[in-house]
């Protein structure tokens, strides 16, 4: 073998460089890591062999420990060249600086390393400590990919909350608009200095967002920035690795400092004067029947896969199915104004609203399914989230802590939530196709 096809053995077919941190991929090619990481950054799924295009179906990369130990071996085997300029040079005697010390942190000759000033410092050939140096920019480069890519999922995600923001808010002044409809028109100033604060909210958390977004998108690039870098210092000839070094890895920790943080919007719930007392006067009691306890109910998983898909906001999905008390009202509803009220306390997975009549001889409810008109608080991670089904929306305003009331009016096709103790408008379904009788129906996990 000759030498030429030996060296080929331990370069990347990207970079054109000796590998740095090798893995092999199903189809048998290697490539440094941080070469395949940006080929596949913006690749399509599944991603493909940078040389042959085989489709490869690998999610977590492993270090090819053999071919990193031999390219290693291959770099110190590489033959002797003569020093690339005087710096290289002893000035002192005349001999090529083959040594680093640690702690002068410069490369000396063998004769200056037994000299009486250096003679008690740790010393190592530079192909040694180039080596390790080049290690701790690996680790310096997996830390700021995984920076990237958590940047790049908060980019994703604020990007999709703006998407929708707009939307949400006209929707929202729509909801306002009908509650105070309803209510005697000596209210007209409530609500013009109702509408002015959501307006005035809307401005203010929408700039937070748009800020937002502007800074985890430079962030991005400097992320990037700096990963692209550190992997051209890694292919650096040894001497100039070492002196460059230091202050290469405390541009790369400084970069990785104060990862921006995606915005919460969330809308304030003013109190709407005399909301409560014009629900009460359609207020019926409600008898549960088919009641159930410490059953498995896959509403709150669902709705979690649905919302983790790359349409909707990233979501991290619990397999784990929540143990619930589930309960159908016993008295259905055709027709008129009615409303009724159950307190939710604090807890963090509850749904309420109603269902057609048939659901209640079903045991296989789907959030995306017809004929349900729910309100879903669903705890993801720290926070917990509305949404409403038909069809799946989530609802940027504050979770009530008490009773939520639930008004229906089948004739005009419409349903509200309120949260009771504040007198305040949760969220209203308009347009709905009430096709059949509907049913209450309250759901509360118990984890």
């Amino acid at each position: 073998m000759d030498s030429n096809t030996f060296q080929n053995e331990f370069i990347c077919s990207v970079c054109m460089n000796y590998f740095i941190d090798p893995v092999t991929i199903g189809c048998g090619h290697s490539f440094c890591r941080p070469c395949l990481c940006i080929c596949w950054e913006e690749a399509p799924h599944p991603p493909s062999c940078p040389v042959c295009r085989t489709t490869s179906h690998e999610i977590i990369l492993k270090t090819n420990i053999v071919l990193k130990t031999r390219v290693f071996l291959a770099r110190r085997a590489r033959p002797y060249q003569l020093p690339s300029s005087a710096e290289d040079i002893c000035g002192i005697h005349r001999k090529t600086k083959n040594f680093f010390c640690e702690v002068v942190k410069d490369v000396l000759c063998s004769l200056c390393c037994k000299s009486k000033e250096h003679v008690g410092h740790r010393h190592c050939s530079v192909d040694w400590t180039a080596e390790e140096y080049r290690q701790k920019l690996l680790k310096q480069m997996r830390s700021v990919w995984e920076k990237t890519q958590e940047n790049q999922r908060n980019l994703n995600r604020e990007t999709s909350v703006i998407q929708m923001w707009m939307d949400y808010v006209n929707l929202r002044r729509k909801m306002i608009r009908a509650e105070y409809w309803k209510v005697c028109q000596l209210l007209y100033g409530e609500e013009q200095h109702y509408l002015e604060r959501l307006e005035k909210e809307r401005k203010e958390i929408f700039q937070q967002l748009m800020e937002s977004e502007d800074c985890m998108a430079l962030k991005g690039k400097l992320l990037r920035g700096m990963y692209e870098e550190l992997k051209e210092m890694c292919h650096k000839p040894d001497m100039e690795l070492l002196q460059h070094f230091g202050t290469t890895l405390k541009r790369s920790e400084s970069v990785q400092l104060n990862m921006p943080q995606p915005v919460n919007p969330e809308l304030s719930s003013w109190p709407i004067t005399g909301l409560i007392d014009r629900l009460n006067q359609f207020q019926v009691y409600i008898s549960w029947e088919d009641e159930i306890a410490a059953c498995h109910v896959p509403l709150f998983e669902d709705l979690r896969h649905l919302r983790s898909t790359p349409a909707l906001l990233d979501v991290v999905h619990n397999p784990t199915r929540s143990k619930c008390f589930l309960a159908w009202g016993a008295q259905p509803f055709t027709s008129g104004r009615h409303y009724w009220e159950v307190d939710v306390g604090g807890c963090g997975n509850w749904i309420i609203g109603f269902c057609n009549d048939s659901w209640t001889k079903r045991n296989d409810m789907m959030v995306n399914s017809e004929g349900i008109f729910l309100l879903f608080c669903v705890k993801e991670e720290t926070c917990c989230r509305l949404f409403t089904s038909s069809s799946l929306l989530p609802h940027y305003v504050e979770r009530p802590l008490g009773p939520v009331g639930v008004f229906l009016d089948y004739e005009c096709g419409t349903l509200s939530f309120v949260n009771a103790a504040h007198s305040s408008l949760i969220c209203s379904l308009f347009s709905c196709s009430f096709s059949s009788s509907l049913r209450p129906f309250f759901c509360a996990g118990t984890t």
